[in-house]
């Protein structure tokens, strides 16, 4: 488990087998009725749902445009304690080759709202907004970019925290830029391979 303050942020799991990723996952109230809607809405279950120890139930699915993800049932571990302060994940996003789809699927799986502009995707849950969606286009077509959720994570200073990645061994990255509005972000590659974003959010 990854802490700040004693608090549990997010996780790391060994796989000598996998490329190295972050999986998002979602809550919801039942890991085997989502996993059944996920799939008979056009997901494929990666691994059916099963018990994690006595801290949750858990499957994991790729959407139908291979987006992968987790469902999460809440037991004696509900999640991240913290979100939204620095050092935290404050925002997850979906790279998607077909926007469409990618709305009608969440939609219909979790019950996920939108605020929809022509560049932007913003996915709510209730009032809140906590995800974006983005269409994959040619230019990061020819990157290599293919669909998948990447995680947001708070800085104080997004310059700095750039610099920091490349002094432990980030090589690939993009950034930093601003965002009108919404804040100063950069996104990397840390040195296995994993892609994450790191945004100083404005105040």
């Amino acid at each position: 488990m990854l802490q700040k303050n004693g608090k549990n942020i997010c996780a790391l799991y060994e796989n000598k087998k996998a490329q190295p990723a972050w999986l998002s996952y979602v809550s919801v109230t039942s890991a085997d009725d989502a996993a059944k809607k996920a799939k008979s809405l056009g997901g494929k279950l990666l691994q059916e749902p099963f018990d994690v120890m006595d801290v949750g139930r858990m499957a994991n699915v790729q959407d139908p445009q291979g987006a992968k993800f987790a469902l999460w049932q809440a037991k004696k571990h509900k999640g991240a304690d913290i979100i939204n302060e620095l050092g935290a994940m404050c925002w997850n996003e979906l790279y998607t080759p077909d926007v469409d789809a990618s709305r009608k699927y969440y939609s219909g799986l979790l019950n996920w709202t939108y605020k929809i502009s022509p560049e932007y995707t913003e996915v709510h849950v209730g009032d809140a907004g906590t995800a974006g969606i983005i269409q994959i286009d040619e230019k990061m077509k020819g990157m290599g970019i293919k669909p998948h959720w990447m995680p947001y994570f708070a800085v104080a200073d997004a310059d700095g925290a750039v610099k920091t990645a490349k002094s432990l061994g980030t090589k690939d990255y993009f950034g930093p830029h601003d965002i009108p509005k919404v804040g100063r972000f950069a996104v990397l590659n840390d040195p296995f391979g994993a892609r994450f974003a790191i945004i100083k959010p404005e105040m």
